[in-house]
């Protein structure tokens, strides 16, 4: 299909799906992810996942995570460093044990189970931002855990695949990580410090300049150019290039250019790009093939749905949150979207896995993924619940 007929589309059925999702009280990403099931090769096979529209929906996670980072509390985020680092330890190590064992019992091989384990791992939490942001819960405990969180996941899943892959001795092509763990670590250990001086000089300067500029929307312009360019590093270091998008959207938060980047940057993901996207990822399901697969599938999808509430989850416990922040926190790490694809992607490319389980991955990550906005929307709304009853009981005390 023509690329212009494509977007027009995309564009179209998820402004009316994403508003009817709303009204009946259904996280509009839900209905934009189900358009991509619907529309592509899963069900009607009207659109595939071509290279541009790759390209879009690329273009559209890091504008989504940078606008994440224009909306997140540099000072929450600090103060909840300890909690989201237990969160990311026992959300990673809790569903590569589980998926490993599914793995295992379904007579895969220890490298195979071993690579699923890895795709498991990893969280998208671009999928739980859009939710976040829905609700307004970006700026609370629950949610900036999350954000926190997410960072140190990521982190963890790429030195994990890079130890494997070295192990395996298969070549990862495309990765962007180098085949040295040691080069890797200490590019990814520079690459965080350079965060700081960033945010402490880079972007004031940048955003100064952007004030300077004779052309429109100046400021504008100049942080793009710092999120493209933190997100391309962070992919050359071997990181996800959201991490840098991340990043950037703080360091530009902490400048005079915040109102006017955050004004003009959401009409150009949300008109476009951010749709691409969250449809990109329901244009990977492909049912062919499927039918004698489906025990697998179900039993692969309840366990990576149940191991990162209870690795996530429990991490938050362990930190000190009450059950149902932890529940809420759990719910929030239960999304692998784009992160588990590309890394299903890599060990589909370096053999790692047949194709027939390939697909299945594919499939087991999309329900996950799907399901993952219903759990963090009701969690949260149980929190706020019993916050809101706290609050009654206090007066009369």
């Amino acid at each position: 299909m023509n690329l212009l007929m494509s977007l027009t589309l995309i564009l179209l059925a998820t402004t009316v799906v994403g508003h009817y999702s709303t009204r009946i009280g259904i996280p509009a990403v839900i209905g934009q992810l189900l358009v991509g099931v619907i529309i592509g090769p899963a069900v009607l096979g009207w659109i595939s996942l071509t290279h541009v529209l790759e390209s879009y929906a690329e273009i559209g996670v890091i504008i989504l995570m940078f606008i994440a980072g224009l909306e997140s509390d540099l000072k929450l985020l600090k103060r909840y460093l300890k909690p989201s680092v237990f969160v990311a330890l026992l959300g990673v190590i809790v569903p590569m044990i589980g998926t490993y064992l599914v793995g295992m019992v379904y007579n895969l091989g220890m490298v195979e189970s071993l690579f699923i384990s890895v795709i498991f791992a990893a969280t998208s939490v671009s999928i739980s931002v859009e939710v976040l942001k829905e609700m307004n819960a970006m700026s609370s405990r629950e949610g900036t855990t999350i954000l926190g969180a997410a960072v140190v996941d990521d982190v963890l899943a790429v030195v994990i695949l890079s130890v494997l892959v070295s192990t395996t001795g298969t070549a990862v092509g495309g990765s962007g990580a180098s085949s040295n763990l040691l080069i890797t670590t200490l590019e990814q250990i520079v690459y965080f410090a350079a965060i700081y001086f960033v945010v402490r000089w880079v972007a004031p300067y940048m955003a100064k300049i952007g004030e300077r500029l004779l052309i429109p929307m100046g400021q504008t312009l100049m942080a793009i150019i710092l999120c493209f360019g933190m997100a391309y590093l962070a992919e050359l270091v071997g990181l996800s290039d959201v991490v840098g998008a991340f990043f950037a959207g703080i360091a530009i938060a902490q400048t005079s250019a915040l109102s006017t980047v955050d004004r003009h940057i959401e009409p150009i993901g949300y008109a476009l790009f951010i749709p691409v996207f969250f449809v990109s990822i329901g244009l990977n399901m492909d049912f062919h093939g499927l039918g004698h697969q489906i025990g697998f599938i179900v039993v692969l999808t309840i366990v990576a749905i149940l191991t990162k509430l209870l690795g996530a989850g429990g991490g938050a416990k362990l930190a000190g949150y009450s059950w149902k922040s932890s529940a809420a926190v759990g719910a929030g790490m239960v999304s692998r979207g784009e992160m588990a694809l590309i890394i299903a992607q890599i060990g589909f490319q370096a053999k790692l896995m047949s194709p027939v389980r390939y697909s299945a991955i594919v499939a087991a990550i999309i329900v996950a993924t799907l399901v993952a906005p219903f759990l963090l929307r009701v969690t949260v709304n149980r929190v706020r619940k019993g916050e809101a009853d706290v609050s009654k009981v206090r007066p009369s005390a």
